[in-house]
């Protein structure tokens, strides 16, 4: 993607507010996040402290990259909460005179430091913070980072330069963070932008895992039952602030939590749209059908196109590659392009298009109640599939298998739920996935990996193994 093509981006007009972001917000915003209850991000916090340690002797250029809302800043504001010296930037979407001011006024407080004249001039300051840097070690937060476009495109080129010619010298730790990831997919990884390749490190922040929900859940309502805890994971995704808008909303159970997020007037409802309408530009509508049918159940390429009567492989590449927001999804040692199926990464981007978008029209005459019935009546069938995640999530958490995926034959037929492999104890388990144990049936599991066996010759000396999951084991 071209900046011609962010240029349109940019100024395609949307819903989103274009409000700046007031100095007293900010003041809040990071107040709020120092004083919150912090769970998880143990080894995320260590990297970045140990990031900070390596300034100390050579500049250090990290990159933070992660959803919307999937708790960034406070992650940066938790593992820095003991540098003296740390400056945080919040690239609000404003003129680059007023961000100057913004900026010169956190470096006044945090540094003690009088700064002399008006500074109208990113590039101003951050070759002065550079050059101080040689003498008194600095780390600079700068949040929101792909927003610079919008303030003045030439910031980063300016950057760059003034980075090349200081960081030999330099004792900075500069992280910069967004939250459009396109954006800085570009902005990093196209080696016709001036800031390629110039990072040296990156962290990704994902969703919390299944331990870390379950820790927050059992803290905010100690008698949760495993409804519920299958309902906060297929609402949020363990996106850290949406899991935090539930707990501090008193939605702490199956119930409350989808009142919660159909109410009228709810978060949730516009969040789809405002976390996607900035990726896709003015192509938005087009893409949140192909998005809509996915989480209705059109999995493949063909079923897509039959109902939208156009060809997709560039659509879909753009959902995988460019926005990270769909993934291929194939039977187990599958070595060709058929029988691909594609599936929503982002738990909360699944139910908010099987149902807010799709019946956006019951929102639009205030029947959210409706909604909630059609929500009811196929809760059940739709959460067995987050179920299956779930049990993903939590195996890639416990760290005990080099191989976990699914298998299908190539009529879509003998589906088993999950094949978890040790390659290096050589081991393997089939798992059958039901919401109650007393569906499960290992005959007929052992029959589908019967047909796996016969299709892939994988697995026939492996320690085998034959295992139902249910809601029982969450």
């Amino acid at each position: 993607m071209s900046w011609f093509v962010l240029d349109e981006i940019f100024a395609f007009e949307t819903a989103i507010s274009e409000t700046a972001v007031s100095k007293n917000n900010i003041k809040k915003k990071l107040y709020n996040y120092r004083n919150m209850k912090f769970f998880g991000r143990q080894n995320e916090i260590k990297e970045l402290q140990e990031i900070r340690n390596l300034s100390l002797q050579t500049a250090r250029f990290t990159i933070v990259t992660g959803r919307r809302r999937s708790g960034k800043t406070s992650l940066l504001i938790k593992a820095y909460e003991d540098v003296q010296d740390m400056l945080y930037f919040f690239v609000a979407r404003k003129s680059e005179a007023e961000l100057c001011r913004d900026f010169i006024e956190e470096m006044t407080s945090k540094l003690q430091l009088p700064i002399l004249g008006e500074v109208t001039r990113f590039a101003d300051i951050f070759k002065y913070l550079l050059q101080l840097s040689k003498i008194r070690p600095i780390t600079l937060v700068i949040d929101e980072f792909q927003d610079f476009k919008r303030v003045n495109p030439s910031i980063f080129s300016d950057m760059q330069k003034i980075w090349d010619l200081n960081k030999q010298e330099a004792h900075i730790n500069l992280v910069v963070c967004g939250s459009v990831y396109s954006l800085m997919n570009i902005i990093f990884k196209n080696n016709k932008q001036p800031l390629y390749g110039r990072q040296t490190g990156e962290i990704k922040v994902t969703p919390f895992p299944p331990s870390v929900i379950k820790e927050i859940l059992s803290t905010y309502n100690p008698a949760y039952t495993n409804d519920d805890l299958l309902a906060l994971y297929s609402y949020t995704g363990g996106v850290a602030e949406y899991v935090e808008m539930m707990m501090d909303a008193g939605a702490t159970t199956k119930e409350q939590m989808t009142e919660r997020f159909i109410a009228k007037n709810s978060y949730f409802i516009y969040e789809g749209k405002n976390m996607l309408i900035e990726e896709f530009g003015k192509d938005y509508a087009r893409y949140f059908e192909i998005l809509q049918l996915i989480a209705s159940g059109y999995t493949t390429r063909g079923e897509i196109e039959s109902i939208m009567k156009i060809e997709l492989s560039g659509y879909l590449t753009k959902l995988e590659n460019d926005y990270s927001l769909i993934s291929r999804y194939i039977p187990m040692f599958q070595k060709t392009n058929r029988n691909i199926r594609y599936q929503i990464e982002d738990n909360f981007l699944r139910v908010w298009f099987r149902y807010i978008y799709k019946y956006g029209y019951m929102i639009e005459v205030g029947a959210n109640k409706k909604l909630k019935m059609v929500m009811d009546k196929s809760y059940t069938t739709y959460t067995g599939k987050v179920l299956e995640r779930y049990f993903i999530a939590k195996m890639i958490e416990s760290e005990e298998y080099t191989q976990i995926a699914s298998w299908w034959d190539r009529k879509g037929e003998n589906e088993i739920d999950i094949i978890a492999a040790d390659e290096l104890e050589q081991k393997v388990i089939f798992y059958e996935v039901k919401r109650q144990a007393k569906d499960i049936n290992l005959g007929i599991l052992k029959d589908k990996a019967e047909h796996f066996f016969q299709a892939t010759g994988k697995f026939k000396n492996f320690n085998i193994g034959y295992q139902g999951l249910s809601m029982e084991d969450m």
